[in-house]
């Protein structure tokens, strides 16, 4: 029979009534009480991690989540963590770049209820990810409402219905039906080579959505205090003032200096292109490094990833030209 790990971070999943309004309580006995399909059809184990609201968890629990992640790579045969949902997106990917080549299915889920609360999405979500689990297929993937969807390009879209995850500019994974489980081969990630942890990272970034008047002296203050990277959400396929408000003397500065500059767009679907217009063209040329179609959680995780190894513009923009687990559609494939 097969073993799946279970591990339990809290979140809406494992809330309960608290004089301060919902709070993570259920321990992980009482989740593998509550899921008994799951425990006919494998073995389930499960480790608490923490009790935490998504809104607390930290990089520092990323690296620790994947670590434990690491140690159970030839002991079980998947894994899915319970997670908050306000931060699943940003850990799923988080992890897709801590995991490269992860030999085994890395699933995330969690709910818009609590286990116990009527009607609940607990029970459901955590059976389609044990099945997802179960599939054999590597990758960090994230479960909800029947969706099947790549970690590294899942966003959270929708605050209190039970759709709350969409898979952004990238084919669902699958998902489940009267059929049961149905995958689309062509979107599993194709991954080669050994498992690649390393724990490296760098919170050293800033992320700045651009509005009209936004004061470019914010790129010097950031520089001065030891930030590393800056991720910009432009203006539609990325465009960045260059007249009044001119961001670009900055931009170029702090790019000369070693800051690694990305550029991608504030809208959710379709990506950014910086050859189009002049605007994507003037802050690609002051060393702008374009995104393309990158979900605004992936571009945090790489970047912070990326930093990690490397403090060097030029090898940052290397690793962002790279698609390392089909987190980006690079501009020539997108043609």
């Amino acid at each position: 029979m097969k073993k799946i790990l279970i591990i339990n971070t809290g979140g809406t999943f494992s809330s309960v009534e608290s004089d301060s309004g919902l709070a993570p309580g259920i321990s992980g006995e009482q989740i593998i009480d509550a899921i008994h399909p799951g425990k006919q059809i494998c073995q389930l184990e499960m480790e608490d991690y923490c009790s935490l609201d998504s809104a607390n968890i930290t990089p520092e629990d990323w690296v620790e989540i994947s670590r434990r992640i690491s140690r159970a790579v030839n002991v079980y045969d998947g894994v899915v963590v319970i997670h908050g949902t306000d931060v699943m997106a940003y850990t799923a990917a988080m992890l897709s770049f801590l995991l490269l080549h992860v030999p085994l299915p890395v699933v995330l889920t969690g709910s818009q209820l609590p286990l116990f609360a009527p009607l609940t999405d607990a029970v459901d979500n955590c059976q389609c990810a044990i099945q997802m689990a179960l599939s054999g297929k590597n990758g960090v993937y994230v479960v909800f409402n029947k969706k099947i969807m790549l970690g590294c390009r899942t966003s959270k879209v929708r605050t209190v219905s039970f759709d709350a995850f969409e898979s952004i500019n990238y084919p669902q994974v699958g998902g489940f039906n009267a059929f049961g489980m149905q995958l689309n081969e062509d979107a599993l990630p194709k991954q080669t080579g050994e498992l690649a942890f390393d724990p490296a990272y760098s919170d050293r970034i800033a992320v700045l959505k651009v509005f009209p008047g936004l004061n470019p002296d914010i790129f010097s203050y950031l520089y001065e205090k030891g930030y590393e990277g800056v991720f910009i959400e432009g203006f539609g396929l990325g465009g960045v003032p260059f007249m009044k408000n001119n961001l670009l003397k900055e931009i170029r500065k702090a790019s000369e200096k070693g800051m690694a500059i990305l550029v991608g767009s504030q809208c959710r679907y379709e990506g950014s292109n910086l050859n189009i217009y002049e605007t994507g063209q003037r802050v690609k040329a002051c060393g702008g490094i374009p995104v393309y179609d990158m979900t605004q959680e992936a571009v945090v995780a790489k970047l912070m990833w990326c930093l990690g190894r490397t403090k060097d513009r030029n090898e940052i923009q290397r690793y962002f030209y790279t698609n390392l687990t089909n987190e980006v559609t690079l501009e020539n494939e997108r043609a």
